[in-house]
């Protein structure tokens, strides 16, 4: 006998007395019921089948000679084993069948058991809960323990599917065997093979999935071998198909290392006056109920094993129960009694729908309980699988498409008292009917963990989580859940634990320091603000104003033979093109945009241009003049100054032609280069076409070395104030600067590129300008005795 299972029996009749006291429930109608027992075997369940469907007294199926009871439908069984077996017979008479216990989703095929409806919820939705409930609490490496029957094997192959989708290793699967061939040593060596198991891994959660015969024999495994940390320092997850129902001979069995045990149970609620039902149960005077004084005299022995003294042999049933152990008796509706309960409540409205929809019944307000029990029971269904109330308790009641209660399930914690009793907790629920995201709840607060954990949340993976930062690298011939941490590449992040790949930030930003975030990348650009800009700046505003002073100082000593000697126009015109090309080395400086980018290096090429052509005027100024001091010379009509300013002229319009086709074509225009540097993103011009940047660049160039070398050759012409000299070694200093720009020009990168180029530009600038002008101030302002036509005229030894 299993006491507990009384429960389900109270609560079965209690609703059959419930419903034929309710006056708008089946009026003038009484309902009546037969209760049988398989004894757990399959060839008992066939007999007690063909039982209900023949006459009392008789074994006769098929055979009908009075209608004084009509089976309208059987509630069982308690197994889904059980449940398959009767659905094969009483199928064939289209007879509902409603179970309060059996989990099997085959069940759920209507096409092989389209009468059977399922009055506890469909197991998907358990198993969707169970890896809820792991990922809830980070428990990556866990193992399983499952009965060695289809119910067992089916229950591990769909939950190994989804442990996989997750991420979730199982160590390992124990089967816990039904039956024995033989006692002793063969289920010694079992226990001793399970033991082996589980002190040899590291895992703390073992999810548990049977029946009663599962938990008998788990139970004496764990007292046989439960005095080690090994095996009673886990968490038990356990399935709704088990319930605390096995006792022995004194008492229940060995609940201890359930303690703090999650277990997922049928959803229920608490049913007014049930309560009151139990409290007017009376063992002398049982009515007719054949079990109530086996199980009090049950209940008696059962207090005497456990210990607890009182006087009185017949003590008072109330007394008694709130004396029995929970393991034993709840005086709450367990899951299964609650299913029970609806099941009866079920078939309770389908048959009131069902009689009240005939038209004739409805015109004259009668029930006719004769043509009730003539009515085949195969119409029955058409009501069944519409049926929707609200119990007693407050619940909707109502079948899926399958045919299944879509109630969910309760998450209940067990609490396992020194005394060997137990409570349940209620801490969650898994709720398939819930809104999107709140399917699964769970209260971690009021959760009572197993005393090995010292009331902290255990912790079962089979490697510590990777921090961010890092990414799982699997180890080879282990299994998934166990790996190593390895940090992330450079310029890649991973912002969430245990990730499973590295991400590249984008391309505006970076990964950080600790590599776990992508960080905006800074701008870079030669700023004003920069020390290099401050410099930058500064010396180009200097040269700018101290070529401003000499070119202020020519026109002031205009007249002086040291500034006429030399064609004053093209002086001016070098002056002034040294000034701009200082003026223009601040366009490189700040941020880039489209117009600074579209006149920076055609306006420094055009003025530069302009410069080293006025350069060459100047050199073939003194050439010419050279030769036309020697007589008969025909040189003289061309020291004239439109042939001056026709070279700085032609020269300069080569450089704007360039220029301008550049600009018509594919002109410089800002852009972001978010590669060159991890951290940066450099905004700079693009020249557009380089090809067209570097030819004016070489036309410029092409200038300069012509210049160098006019200026070169007449170097030792006899003149006091040869100015050749001065050109030649100016023109070389800007060769230099020039030719040195180009290898570092494309070395560098980001702000140091420009700084570069605004560096060749003022000192190729500063060196035409102190070269050629330096000693005319010089002359000017400290030694105006020798800015005389007598001194300028005069020759060299």
């Amino acid at each position: 006998m299993l006491p507990k299972n009384y429960q389900h029996i109270l609560a079965f009749v209690f609703a059959v007395h419930e419903i034929n006291a309710n006056p708008n429930l089946l009026p003038n109608i009484t309902l009546g019921f037969r209760i049988t027992d398989n004894y757990y075997l399959g060839r008992t369940t066939y007999a007690t089948t063909l039982q209900l469907l023949s006459e009392r007294g008789r074994w006769a199926p098929n055979y009908k000679c009075d209608t004084q009871e009509k089976l309208w439908a059987i509630i069982g069984g308690l197994s889904s084993e059980t449940s398959i077996q009767m659905s094969s017979i009483i199928g064939i008479y289209k007879v509902p069948q409603l179970s309060y216990g059996s989990f099997d989703p085959a069940l759920s095929d209507k096409t092989q058991f389209p009468f059977f409806y399922r009055m506890v919820p469909n197991e998907d939705s358990q198993y969707k809960g169970i890896i809820q409930l792991l990922l809830h609490f980070k428990w990556k490496w866990i193992a399983l323990v499952a009965p060695n029957d289809d119910g067992g094997e089916t229950f591990v192959q769909t939950l190994m599917v989804l442990l996989t989708e997750h991420d979730i290793c199982a160590a390992f699967t124990q089967w816990i065997p039904i039956t024995y061939t033989s006692t002793g040593n063969s289920i010694l060596m079992h226990m001793e093979k399970i033991n082996s198991s589980f002190s040899e891994s590291k895992i703390n959660v073992i999810i548990v999935n049977g029946g009663t015969q599962t938990l008998i024999v788990l139970s004496i495994w764990l007292d046989y071998k439960g005095k080690t940390g090994s095996l009673i320092g886990k968490v038990w997850v356990m399935t709704a198909q088990w319930d605390f129902t096995a006792v022995n001979s004194q008492g229940i069995w060995f609940l201890r290392p359930f303690h703090g045990a999650l277990a997922f149970s049928i959803h229920t609620n608490e049913v007014p006056r049930f309560l009151d039902f139990l409290q007017s149960l009376d063992p002398q005077h049982p009515n007719d109920d054949i079990f109530l004084q086996d199980f009090y005299k049950y209940a008696i022995e059962n207090l005497h094993y456990s210990g607890v003294d009182f006087l009185d042999a017949n003590i008072a049933w109330t007394k008694l129960m709130d004396l029995l152990p929970g393991a034993v008796f709840e005086s709450s509706m367990t899951g299964q009694s609650y299913s029970t309960y609806n099941a009866v409540h079920v078939v309770a409205h389908s048959l009131d729908e069902m009689y009240s929809s005939r038209p004739n019944q409805r015109k004259s307000g009668k029930r006719d309980q004769w043509k009730l029990q003539n009515m085949p029971q195969w119409q029955l269904h058409r009501f069944l699988r519409t049926i929707r109330f609200n119990n007693s308790a407050g619940d909707e009641i109502s079948f899926n498409e399958n045919q299944d209660w879509v109630a969910g399930y309760d998450i209940v914690n067990c609490i396992v008292f020194p005394n060997e009793s137990f409570t349940r907790v209620k801490i969650g629920r898994m709720d398939p009917q819930a809104w999107m995201g709140q399917a699964f709840s769970i209260k971690d607060d009021i959760i009572t963990w197993n005393n090995w954990f010292n009331q902290t949340q255990p912790h079962s993976v089979c490697s510590e989580s990777c921090l961010s930062g890092y990414r799982k690298k699997e180890k080879e011939g282990e299994p998934l859940c166990c790996y190593q941490c390895t940090q992330c590449p450079e310029g890649m992040v991973s912002n969430w634990t245990d990730a499973g790949r590295c991400d590249k930030c984008p391309d505006d930003k970076h990964a950080n320091h600790k590599q776990d975030q992508c960080i905006p990348k800074s701008i870079h650009f030669l700023s004003i603000n920069d020390t290099l800009g401050i410099v930058s700046v500064f010396s180009s505003l200097c040269l700018s104003f101290i070529t401003g002073l000499i070119l202020v100082t020519f026109v002031k000593y205009q007249d002086t033979p040291i500034v006429k000697a030399n064609n004053r126009d093209i002086t001016y015109i070098l002056l002034l093109s040294l000034l701009l090309s200082f003026l223009c080395s601040l366009l490189f400086m700040g941020q880039p945009n489209k117009v600074t980018c579209l006149l920076r290096q055609s306006t420094f090429l055009l003025v530069f241009s302009v410069a080293v052509s006025s350069v060459l005027a100047k050199t073939i100024t003194v050439i010419l003049a050279f030769e036309a001091t020697k007589p008969g010379s025909q040189m003289r009509k061309w020291l004239r100054k439109r042939v001056t300013n026709s070279i700085v002229l032609f020269c300069s319009l080569g450089q704007l032609g360039i220029c301008a086709v550049w600009l018509a074509t594919k002109p410089p225009f800002p852009e972001l280069d978010m590669h060159s540097q991890s951290r940066e993103i450099i905004v700079q011009c693009h020249e557009g076409s380089i090809a067209m940047f570097y030819c004016a660049l070489s036309y410029m160039g092409f200038l300069a070395l012509v210049s160098f070398l006019v200026a070169f050759l007449s170097r030792n012409l006899p003149d006091s104030f040869n100015e050749a000299k001065f050109i030649s070694f100016s023109m070389l200093v800007f060769c230099s600067v020039w030719v040195c720009f180009i290898p570092t020009y494309l070395s560098t990168k980001g702000k140091y590129m420009v700084a570069v180029e605004i560096f060749s530009i003022l000192a190729s600038g500063a060196g035409l300008l102190t070269c050629i002008f330096s000693p005319k101030c010089y002359i000017i302002i400290l030694k105006p005795t020798l800015n005389s036509k007598k001194h300028v005229m005069s020759k060299q030894s």
